[in-house]
């Protein structure tokens, strides 16, 4: 369980005196806690600072000048009922992944990258693999047990969902579809719920009661022990509390200039914690947390969060994806643990997101040299190059002739000759799966010892 920190409304003078008088070679010791970090940066909650301290300090004097340090840098965010207002702090690292995020994920900056790669306006259907990252790791991160490839097969051939955990992420998908597709509307109750509605409809209606607030208090988290590690504010009053936030969400906050200035990506991740805390909904609130996060960052122009999945991150350690709520929570509703804990989250996926467009830019050129060498790029139409780049900067992709009919906005018959004329060219496999024809690239170093041959 959390250790909460010790009640610092009254700093203990008393003891800082006893300090003084008794140890005054100690004083520079206890004054290195008046900051907001600690020496390897980290903002630290109770829990883990208590563990840190020398011995010979007294951890709740130490933690009492910590938490004077922060309360003067907090800026203000939003409030939580009338008497939990939420702030936050300035980290290095929050600072730091606003501007990585400012620099690599605009729709600006992924033009950028479509010139880079050379392709134009098909660089969307290159990272098209991406999209489907943040449906399926987010059902993951719930509990969905279907597995990566089979759900990116299942999604691509747009195939009936055949379990649960399949309609999981078929609604996950859908839903991130509908952020994007809604991005420019104002955010308001009625969309939070068919964004749930969407998102749980016809999994368990009985379990989701999809697209309702919840009207009851039984609804808790706990942890996988069945500890209750948090109760949502009561039923009553949610209808108002969630049109504040709505209220807090359309406002303008992007005036640098103004004193309530929120940078788009702290805003965003307030967002996801807000319906975290609030939990309007019977079960599906961490999807939709996340859901709304992206929809806000596509309305701020962050285009290429499309191709960015926190999920993917977020399910490799989901107690600290935990903790990072709880130590918000049991801290005042201090902001920073969550938003700390998010911006380090951020950071490695859009690390991984520039990481696979270089891969893509040099695997096309080498590949290219090759294709252009061999004669092989002479005999392709430019239809087939770009089904074909698609398949070889991810091996794994299958194809059908519905599924190029849509991404590449051309006739079924069209689509069925493309792929055909890749299998002709010995460059793709083709299967029967049930009365469906299945494509997929063939083995590159196979490729080139057929045409070497």
């Amino acid at each position: 369980m959390i250790k909460r920190p010790p009640d610092n409304s009254k700093f203990p003078e008393e003891l800082w005196a006893y300090v003084c008088e008794h140890f005054e070679a100690e004083i520079l010791d206890y004054l290195s806690f008046w900051q907001v970090v600690d020496v390897k940066g980290r903002y630290l909650h109770y829990d883990e600072f208590r563990y840190r301290i020398p011995k010979g300090i007294n951890p709740d004097l130490a933690w009492a000048l910590t938490k004077k340090a922060r309360k003067s840098a907090q800026q203000f965010l939003i409030n939580f009922g009338e008497e939990n207002i939420s702030k936050y702090v300035e980290t290095s690292l929050i600072q730091k992944t606003k501007t990585i995020v400012d620099q690599s994920t605009t729709t600006a900056a992924l033009e950028w990258a479509n010139k880079k790669v050379g392709e134009g306006q098909n660089i969307a259907y290159m990272l098209e693999d991406l999209i489907e990252d943040e449906a399926i790791s987010s059902s993951q991160l719930e509990g969905a047990a279907t597995t990566t490839l089979v759900a990116k097969e299942m999604i691509k051939r747009k195939r009936e969902p055949r379990s649960m955990d399949e309609r999981m992420i078929i609604g996950n998908f859908k839903m991130m579809k509908f952020v994007w597709d809604k991005r420019l509307l104002p955010l308001t109750t009625d969309l939070i719920k068919e964004l749930h509605a969407i998102g749980v409809g016809g999994i368990d209606d009985e379990k989701y009661t999809p697209g309702t607030f919840r009207l009851t208090d039984n609804v808790v988290v706990e942890d996988k022990d069945g500890n209750i590690v948090h109760q949502p504010p009561p039923a009553a009053g949610l209808d108002e509390r969630l049109q504040s936030l709505c209220n807090w969400v359309n406002t303008d906050h992007d005036d640098i200039e103004s004193q309530s200035y929120i940078h788009s990506l702290v805003k965003a991740i307030c967002i996801h914690f807000s319906i975290g805390y609030e939990h309007p909904f019977n079960d599906g609130n961490g999807r939709v947390a996340r859901a709304l996060f992206y929809w806000f960052m596509f309305k701020k122009d962050y285009g290429a969060f499309r191709y960015i999945s926190i999920s993917n991150l977020l399910k490799e350690a989901t107690t600290q994806y935990g903790k990072s709520y709880l130590y918000t929570e049991t801290d005042e509703m201090d902001m920073t643990y969550f938003i700390d804990y998010q911006c380090s989250v951020i950071m490695r996926a859009v690390a991984a997101f520039k990481s696979h467009c270089q891969k893509t830019v040099e695997n096309i050129e080498s590949f290219d040299t090759w294709l252009f060498n061999s004669g092989v790029y002479g005999r392709l139409s430019g239809k087939q190059r770009i089904v074909f780049q698609v398949a070889k900067n991810s091996p794994n992709t299958i194809f059908t002739a519905r599924y190029v009919e849509e991404k590449l906005h051309c006739s079924y018959n069209t689509a069925a000759t493309v792929l055909n004329g890749l299998v002709e060219l010995n460059l793709f496999d083709k299967n029967k799966d049930g009365k469906e024809w299945v494509y997929s690239l063939r083995d590159k170093q196979d490729i080139q010892k057929n045409w070497m041959s």
